[in-house]
């Protein structure tokens, strides 16, 4: 593979991923659309990473704003925000202590917001 069949893999499990996270929000699964959001936007920062970088492999870390720091994309404010706003969607949702207490806030207003 060489660097674009990567950006590609990124970019087409991506747009995978968003179609499942629709479906998600459509079965009243918020926390699951969430979920697959979050892996949306790894996966195009991941995209951006190995384009920007020498390396055809991203650092295998999830937090969105870590990878956001390492590529040459200019995010404005409000969209630093949501992806900072997007990392609790990623590990923390996965252990009971937290699920509990974030599938509380997945309201299918909160979820329609950070989804737009």
């Amino acid at each position: 593979m060489n660097k674009q069949d990567h950006i590609d893999y990124w970019r087409k499990t991506a747009d995978s991923d968003w179609t499942a996270s629709e479906h998600l929000f459509e079965k009243k699964d918020y926390l699951q659309s969430l979920f697959f959001a979050h892996l949306v936007l790894e996966k195009l920062l991941k995209a951006h990473w190995v384009k920007d970088n020498t390396s055809d492999y991203p650092p295998r870390i999830h937090r969105l704003l870590s990878l956001k720091n390492h590529i040459q994309l200019n995010l404005s404010q409000v969209e630093i925000n949501v992806l900072d706003d997007m990392e609790i969607f990623q590990m923390e949702g996965r252990y009971p202590d937290y699920h509990f207490r974030i599938a509380q806030l997945c309201t299918q207003q909160f979820t329609q917001i950070l989804l737009k």
